[in-house]
């Protein structure tokens, strides 16, 4: 079995920031890309941010500049540093590994979501 934990969502102010976690751990025999995705009220989830096992990034365009993410592989976890935060970046963000796992295939793994607020 694998499991996904993230942490670090919450309640900031605009302008301000936030630092995601996505914790892996289970029958882990190797891990592709990581990546951070956000779903928003009534709109359907976006891929927000990636990196592959090389350190390669890729975002979307409304967070260049803001977000950062990074990967610990040691730790089997991957970060989303999020700066200069907006109201529209409000929304259910969730974590994305490719595992190569216990089946000795290639799947897709989720995180629980976790919810980020900016609000005044």
């Amino acid at each position: 079995q694998v499991q996904l934990v993230e942490s670090g969502g919450g309640l900031v102010q605009p302008g301000g920031s936030l630092r995601l976690s996505c914790a892996a751990s289970g029958s882990i025999f190797s891990i592709g890309a990581m990546g951070w995705y956000r779903q928003a009220p009534g709109k359907q989830r976006e891929l927000v941010a990636t990196v592959r096992r090389s350190g390669t990034t890729n975002y979307v365009d409304s967070v260049k500049g803001r977000f950062t993410i990074s990967r610990d592989n040691a730790k089997n976890t991957v970060y989303l540093q999020m700066n200069s935060l907006k109201p529209e970046d409000t929304a259910i963000y969730y974590c994305n590994f490719q595992i190569f796992d216990q089946f000795s295939k290639w799947n897709d793994y989720w995180g629980q979501g976790t919810q980020v607020t900016v609000s005044s």
